[in-house]
């Protein structure tokens, strides 16, 4: 095994799964921060991301459309990630804003509760069976630095690069970027101040569902299906690059997800090749949960730390 050779190709594969969970844990840290709520249910809006879009690009396909593909993926992407905002914006008026001040377990079941809701309402709509994700996007491929890599893992990079960069602007130089890291800080000094707390959670829960419905359609294109249970298994993985980066930390959990992808594909490659495949890419979600244990033990706080204050 040339593990030089061979090194290259495992980082961009590991590239582009980090930056699919940084999408996702961006949603999981950015309610954290405000609300200090693991919003468990989050992976689920990621697998509706991807089934909506899906039925939407088949639908559109189905009906022997001449549009280029990249615009069909569009139009389902800009009608999945309308109805995860949607959903977004429900389950935090519906589920959490009345549980704000009730114990943090009665918050916790309910987001677990909700997960599970999620998931049997889409078996009820696509059922369990995968769909499939049509052949319709570019397959060029470009060599880069001894790596192969696609058309697609290109744009997936760039534009998960393109949306933190723009949430970090958002967070950091915007008046509702201000407004919600001062609701971070104390939603009731907050209120004080002119903000509407209600509002700005309101826009984070939105946020947060967009950039998950972006990437439930990039898992769905990567691995050129989707189905109902995809969220589960993908929400976790971000929630623990959540974890790893510093859950709460916006910086973190792009940090987080990025270290995970890499982690994870470079585990599945060398130990998988090791051990004669017996720990190679069935296995490579142990190694994301394996770093997770580490972090927890070793670092609690994560890579970049906790930079939300403790409320009294």
């Amino acid at each position: 095994m040339e593990i030089s050779a061979e090194l290259p190709q495992h980082l961009v594969n590991g590239l582009v799964l980090g930056s699919i969970y940084a999408l996702v844990a961006l949603g999981y840290t950015m309610v954290y921060g405000i609300l200090e709520l693991i919003n468990f249910a989050h992976g689920e809006i990621t697998m509706m991301g991807a089934m909506v879009a899906l039925a939407v690009i088949t639908a559109l396909v189905g009906e022997g459309s001449t549009v280029p593909g990249f615009v069909i993926v569009l139009v389902g992407l800009g009608v999945a990630v309308v109805i995860c905002m949607a959903l977004g914006f429900v389950i935090e008026r519906v589920a959490y804003r009345p549980l704000r001040r009730a114990p943090r377990l009665a918050a916790l079941i309910t987001a677990i509760g909700i997960s599970i809701i999620f998931q049997a309402a889409a078996l009820l709509i696509w059922s369990s069976k995968p769909i499939k994700f049509p052949k319709i996007l570019p397959e060029a491929q470009f060599e880069l630095a001894g790596a192969t890599i696609s058309a697609l893992q290109l744009a997936i990079v760039l534009l998960s690069f393109l949306l933190m960069a723009a949430l970090w602007v958002l967070v950091q130089r915007t008046r509702i970027g201000r407004a919600m890291r001062a609701t971070a800080q104390s939603p009731e000094l907050a209120g004080l101040m002119g903000i509407n707390p209600n509002y700005v959670i309101s826009i984070t829960f939105v946020l947060g569902a967009a950039l998950a419905a972006v990437a439930g359609v990039m898992v769905a294109a990567y691995d050129t299906q989707a189905d109902t249970y995809m969220g589960s298994l993908l929400g976790l993985k971000a929630f623990t690059a959540a974890v790893l980066g510093g859950i709460g930390n916006i910086a973190g959990a792009m940090v987080g997800g990025i270290v995970l992808g890499v982690v994870e594909s470079l585990g599945a490659g060398y130990i998988g090749g090791l051990t004669g495949g017996f720990l190679g890419s069935h296995y490579k979600d142990v190694f994301a949960f394996f770093v997770l244990i580490l972090v927890l033990v070793f670092r609690p706080t994560g890579l970049l730390g906790e930079r939300v204050a403790e409320r009294a």
